[in-house]
């Protein structure tokens, strides 16, 4: 089984990773690819609530708890002090898509966009010292680059440039 192809979208926080990977799911669903996507969170997490069964059996001291119903499933794996797991061990997990939208993970070998916003908490540049960044997406004029610079909400564009670098076929 060959992988999906995958992109990121990376920047500090409150550069508007969200929002675009958020559009971007929402264009490509549009133009008829599955798209599955993953978030990297660098703070502890839960997506599950205290008192609830699955987090009753999770702190019973469970590897994996999988929640089922008529309408979606979720998978929680507790780590219990392992590291954490790379990019292409999650990949792996995942079931086959067309593309593989990945947000944060600002250290992986994927194409990525860079996401900058005024507010964001730091504007220092991750392009120079990233050679997987291959365009930056903006809410402000940047200067300074030779990779291309969209309009932050011009998703549909930086949609057609994705497709152009994973060489991304309709359906």
């Amino acid at each position: 089984m060959t992988s999906p192809p995958v992109f990121g979208i990376s920047g500090w926080k409150n550069s508007g990773k969200t929002g675009l990977t958020v559009r971007l799911v929402e264009e490509f669903t549009r133009r008829g690819l599955r798209v599955s996507s993953i978030k990297h969170a660098h703070h502890d997490f839960d997506i599950d609530k205290p008192g609830a069964d699955s987090f009753r059996h999770r702190e019973a001291g469970a590897h994996e708890v999988a929640i089922v119903s008529g309408t979606r499933f979720a998978i929680m794996h507790e780590l219990r002090g392992a590291a954490e797991p790379r990019l292409d061990d999650i990949l792996a997990r995942l079931a086959p898509a067309d593309l593989v939208l990945v947000e944060g993970y600002k250290r992986e070998p994927v194409p990525k966009i860079e996401a900058r916003r005024l507010e964001s908490r730091s504007r220092e540049p991750l392009a120079p010292g990233d050679p997987h960044i291959v365009a930056i997406a903006a809410d402000h004029a940047v200067t300074n680059t030779q990779l291309p610079v969209f309009d932050l909400n011009d998703t549909a564009a930086i949609a057609d440039f994705i497709s152009q670098v994973l060489r991304l076929k309709r359906p």
